[in-house]
Order: C-alpha cells, then sequence, then structure tokens
C-alpha cells in the first residue's frame, strides 16, 4: 500500500540515513537520501517525495532554512515535514513549526515508533477533524479555498504554512465556536508527542501576522474561535 508514497531522509549522520531508509523500505516506502540541506533541496525537486524527514542540525545548509526554502515553493506547498531532533533542542522545535514543519521525531531513532509515527502522518486529512469538507468556505472576507491550499481576502492572495491553513480551515468551519487546546491539538496534529500547547501559540501567532489579528480570538483558559460578531 505504500508503494507509491516516496520518502525523503536528509542527515549528515549516514548510520541515521541507512536505519531509517531501511526501516521505510522495510515498509514498502520508496526512500531516497541526502546529507545536507542544500543536497536535501536538489533531490526532493528531483523525486517530489510525499514527506521529507530533515535533521536540524547539517552542514552547507541546516534543516530549518532547508524547510523554509521549500516551503517557499509551490511544488512543496503540501509536502509533509517531519524534523529529527534531540529531546533537548525545544527552541529548534519552535523555529521549524514557524517555518513550516509538520511534526517532530525525537532522537534515539526507535525504528517501530518511528514507522508508526510516519504512518499516522501520511494517513492524515482533515475528515479525522470532524470538519465538513467544502471545498471553500466563503466567511467575513475570506476565501479559505481547500484545493489550492490557499486564502484571500478581498481578492489578496495570502499563502499560510500547511499547518497554519488547517488551523484556519478547523476554527472558520465552526464559526463562534470554541476550540480547545486538546480538541486543536487532536484535529491537527493527532497523536504527535512532541507537539504541545506553545505549538498552537506559534501557530496562532503566524496566522494573525499573515490575515489579521480580528478573526481568531483567544477565550482565556480554554482555547480559540473564528469569532463572527
Amino acid at each position: 500500500m505504500n508503494a507509491n508514497q516516496k520518502i525523503l531522509v536528509v542527515d549528515d549522520e549516514r548510520d541515521i540515513v541507512d536505519l531509517i531508509s531501511y526501516s521505510l523500505t522495510k515498509e514498502g516506502y520508496q526512500v531516497y537520501q541526502a546529507h545536507n540541506g542544500k543536497e536535501g533541496i536538489e533531490v526532493a525537486k528531483q523525486v517530489n517525495p510525499d514527506l521529507i524527514i530533515l535533521d536540524v542540525m547539517m552542514p552547507e545548509m541546516d534543516g530549518i532554512e532547508a524547510c523554509r526554502l521549500m516551503r517557499s515553493m509551490p511544488e512543496f506547498k503540501h509536502t509533509f515535514m517531519v524534523f529529527l531532533t534531540a529531546r533537548s533542542e525545544e527552541y529548534s522545535e519552535i523555529a521549524g513549526f514557524n517555518v513550516g514543519a509538520d511534526d517532530y521525531i525525537a532522537k534515539p531513532i526507535k525504528p517501530r515508533a518511528l514507522m508508526s509515527r510516519i504512518n499516522a502522518i501520511l494517513r492524515r486529512n482533515n475528515t479525522e477533524a470532524g470538519i465538513d469538507q467544502a471545498d471553500k468556505l466563503e466567511i467575513l472576507d475570506l476565501v479559505i479555498d481547500r484545493d489550492s491550499f490557499l486564502v484571500y481576502r478581498d481578492d489578496e492572495k495570502i499563502v499560510l504554512a500547511k499547518k497554519e491553513f488547517e488551523l484556519l480551515y478547523l476554527l472558520a468551519s465552526k464559526p463562534n465556536k470554541v476550540f480547545t487546546r486538546e480538541q486543536i491539538l487532536k484535529a491537527i496534529w493527532e497523536d504527535s508527542v512532541v507537539v504541545t500547547n506553545r505549538t498552537i501559540d506559534v501557530h496562532i501567532r503566524k496566522l494573525r501576522e499573515k490575515i489579521g489579528d480580528h478573526y481568531v480570538a483567544t477565550v482565556k483558559g480554554v482555547g480559540y474561535k473564528f469569532e463572527i460578531a
């Protein structure tokens, strides 16, 4: 079932690349390798992977910069991007989510846990969030287009990172409904063990910077809602 899904592994530690590649190949994925961020971008352009696993710290170009550059390219707008990180690197987690990471996997790598996470990530879709799957939401002066992952405000195009878009779509699908942090985490990040409340705050802040402050309201001690007066 995974034969048509392609995964690119980018890490300067070749033993880690080999370990991850072996586990993914056993699961039936097509696996490609690179050993720094610059090489990762070049390979990604050639093979158009469904998911990219990036180490944070690498020579020539680190994973954060590589992710930021790829997220600016239309061909990688919907590609899942997952970082490898040590548990002590919380600053890297926040930086990664800021540039459009979908998830984190903690080192040291445990093959069974890794495969469980990767399989879950590739199964993700908004039907699990329990929201209506309209192709477009038109609300206030916004048009939220699921097909293109774009938002329009008074005909002005706004480009969002994948998780920012999913978060906006979730909130806007039920105007004035308060979504708790737990509901948001489950709907957008599923079973990721490294995603915290701070992750939601970072994405809300980035979303407000791009679309404006007045759409998403904070309900103190509870969560967030898309507010319509």
